[in-house]
């Protein structure tokens, strides 16, 4: 394959290589945004551990983990509904979220403010958690190598139909 559409060295005759579609999309989004932000609330944790205390640490925590939860389930639903029907995963993402929203609120209603609980640094932990979550997802949206055409026919392929 060459090509003279600029100036300059003519490309080489040999095929042009081809990576593929990325294999298990939202798994790898799902690592690579938990690992992200796990380690950051990890190491949070423990510079609250010391400025504040293990109460400051646990909300720290308990804050990103909750987001963490929140994401992660999304991302477990369209591994599954993206392999068996990826037209239908946005609305499964859609009912989803609802369900997910009205399911952390009656876990937050039930959990109330317990006296252990920080709200600075709850809500700090929770902050932090969506903001590495989202860019790392980004991130793997971006370096993902998604076929959105179908590959060509070779010669043989179209004179055997």
């Amino acid at each position: 394959m060459s090509s003279n559409a600029e100036p300059g060295p003519m490309s080489g005759d040999g095929s042009v290589g081809v990576s593929g579609p990325t294999k298990s999309l939202w798994l790898r989004l799902l690592a690579m945004s938990s690992a992200a932000s796990g380690g950051a609330l990890l190491l949070v944790a423990l510079v609250a551990l010391f400025m504040n205390g293990m109460a400051a640490a646990l909300s720290w925590i308990f804050g990103g983990a909750l987001v963490m939860a929140f994401f992660a389930i999304s991302l477990v639903i369209g591994h599954f509904a993206g392999r068996n029907n990826p037209s239908g995963a946005i609305g499964l993402f859609a009912a989803t979220y609802f369900i997910k929203v009205v399911g952390f609120s009656v876990v937050l209603f039930a959990i109330g403010n317990p006296d252990w609980l920080d709200r600075g640094w709850f809500l700090a932990g929770a902050v932090v958690t969506v903001v590495l979550w989202q860019a790392a997802e980004i991130f793997g949206f971006s370096s993902a190598r998604l076929q959105i055409y179908n590959d060509p026919e070779t010669r043989e392929e179209a004179t055997d139909v």
